[in-house]
């Protein structure tokens, strides 16, 4: 195993236990403590989170099927590796699902909502000027949540708020990739500028199109990596 240490939970919190569990792990994977091909033990997660076994294998089976890990007969749990496949399979969908939320948000969506979007938008500007690539990805995510809720169908917004957590640690990267952010900001922009003209199928197209530009720099980003990791 790696030399790292996850930090304990926080056996103060309001959450159950076994969120608290799941979250901790999840945001480990996301971030990269927890690599790609490693190998969890049950025994040494629980120690590290200060907690028993329990909360943590019934974590790890909700992880399976989020997609973050990989159970293997005889050998126990894996942090799943995303092959080029598997992140086009998940933007496939997510492009589809994306769009209607937005088609759905156009016809939908609450004045407030609208006047958050746009309160948002100046947050991304923001972010991006002075370069806070944290709070770039904190103001993105909640644009797009924003976006799932004003379709008024939460178990479409569930759905694409598992697929997007199944590539969230690929989030930096590709916000990283040079030109990339201004360019979503401006597809924000035009997605917002649609939704408030009501016009369900142009924000549909805009969405779809945003999440196929973001596959691209994303697949572009992987592939820039590991060029650089082998030279």
């Amino acid at each position: 195993m790696p030399n790292r240490r996850l930090n304990p939970v926080d056996l103060d919190s309001y959450k159950p236990l076994r969120d608290l569990v799941l979250e901790a792990i999840r945001s480990a994977i996301m971030n990269g403590t927890l690599q790609p091909r490693e190998r969890l033990m049950e025994i040494q997660l629980a120690e590290e989170l200060g907690v028993s076994r329990t909360p943590v294998r019934e974590a790890l089976r909700k992880l399976e099927l989020e997609g973050f890990i990989v159970m293997v007969p005889r050998k126990g749990a894996y942090v799943a590796d995303l092959s080029f496949k598997d992140i086009a399979d998940v933007f496939e969908i997510r492009a589809a699902l994306e769009g209607l939320a937005a088609g759905l948000a156009a016809e939908r969506i609450t004045e407030d909502e609208l006047e958050n979007m746009e309160r948002l938008i100046v947050g991304k500007q923001e972010a991006i000027n002075s370069g806070d690539i944290d709070k770039l990805v904190e103001v993105d995510t909640s644009f797009h949540e924003l976006l799932y809720k004003a379709s008024r169908n939460d178990r479409l917004a569930a759905i694409i708020s598992n697929l997007r957590e199944q590539i969230q640690r690929f989030r930096l990267t590709s916000l990283s990739f040079p030109g990339r952010n201004k360019e979503s900001l401006q597809e924000h922009k035009q997605l917002v500028e649609a939704i408030q003209a009501r016009d369900s199928q142009l924000a549909r197209q805009l969405a779809q199109e945003h999440i196929e530009n973001a596959e691209n720099v994303l697949i572009e980003s992987i592939k820039m990596e590991e060029l650089g990791n082998e030279s």
